[in-house]
């Protein structure tokens, strides 16, 4: 199955967020035990809705066995306990599994950090200045471990990215990790589970699992500096990006600005998606976000520019970020 999301085009998706459809060997011990949840919970909802129909209209024989105590402890005490303790053994068995996988070489290390509705990914060691940074993708090459390192910029958020691992908590303070491995590319969507504030719900990121030499590829594209504009229109929205003061609070290497209160703008041009998750990354859309964000996601912590830029200068603006790439 396939399904379109933010930025693909024509290209092929995976199930974007299901628990159903691993891409990797965690994900795989989860849904085979989900599968046992369901397919066992649906038997016995059919059971006892079988049951009940005898119960109502089997007529005094098979209402006397149902009724009877023998009937009621072997069923109703017996088989429950027996039941829901094979899977609490199989549950801890699973989480035993997760928690003690042999790792093999050193793990990529990467950081992602919740915020109040995006996510910082930072790469550690891959720039001599400290690492690249980010916002709403990781990109992860196939068949290598992964260690995430989550931690929470404001409030709790919990990072879930299905087709790949359970959840994890994002605490302030506090780091945590989470080891995964994807056995094939694909991108995959992944969602913050913890209510974080008014658009938690619009608080998504995507997983890229790339060859080991396509992952290479993007990290060598995101070690470069931010592309110089090249033409007039480009200079121009170079200049209203300066001006409207978003270096205040956006990075873009290779230039003057390198403010973390927003997400780092270095390539947010290749990015697939925009505001977390929200809408498909391209010129219009980032128009429309820079101009509308209040209206497309209340609560953020950027201002729309509707009042501020005419329809040139957004334009300009727009196509300056897309050509960040």
């Amino acid at each position: 199955m396939s399904a379109v999301g933010p930025g693909t085009g024509d290209r092929a998706w995976g199930d974007a967020q299901s628990v159903l459809e691993p891409l990797g060997p965690e994900a795989e011990l989860i849904a085979d035990l989900t599968w046992v949840l369901f397919i066992g919970g649906g038997i016995i909802f059919l059971a006892t809705m079988l049951l009940l129909a005898v119960a109502i209209r089997g007529g005094d024989g098979p209402r006397r066995i149902l009724g009877s105590r023998r009937f009621i402890l072997w069923a109703g005490v017996a088989f429950p306990v027996v039941v829901l303790s094979a899977l609490l053994v199989g549950t801890l068995r699973v989480s035993a599994a997760l928690d003690n996988r042999p790792m093999g070489a050193e793990p990529l290390k990467i950081e992602v950090i919740g915020r109040q509705f995006w996510w910082e990914v930072r790469y550690p060691g891959t720039l001599p200045s400290g690492g690249i940074v980010t916002a709403n993708e990781i990109h992860i090459p196939v068949g290598r471990e992964v260690e995430l390192r989550v931690s929470a910029g404001d409030v709790y958020h919990s990072l879930w990215i299905p087709t790949l691992h359970g959840k994890i908590d994002m605490v302030p303070g506090r780091t945590n990790t989470l080891r995964l491995r994807a056995a094939r590319p694909g991108v995959v969507r992944g969602q913050c589970t913890e209510f974080c504030g008014a658009q938690h719900a619009l608080m998504a990121f995507y997983v890229v699992a790339e060859t080991p030499d396509g992952y290479e590829r993007w990290l060598e594209r995101h070690r470069l500096p931010a592309a110089e504009p090249v033409d007039e229109f480009l200079a121009t929205g170079r200049k209203v990006f300066a001006a409207a003061g978003c270096g205040g609070c956006h990075a873009v290497r290779g230039t003057e600005w390198d403010a973390r209160i927003g997400p780092d703008l270095t390539h947010v041009g290749s990015r697939l998606s925009l505001a977390a998750g929200t809408l498909d990354n391209h010129r219009g859309t980032l128009g429309g976000w820079i101009a509308g964000v209040q209206d497309l996601k209340p609560g953020a912590n950027m201002p729309s520019y509707n009042a501020v830029l005419d329809g040139r200068e957004l334009r300009a603006v727009s196509a300056w970020l897309e050509s960040l790439r």
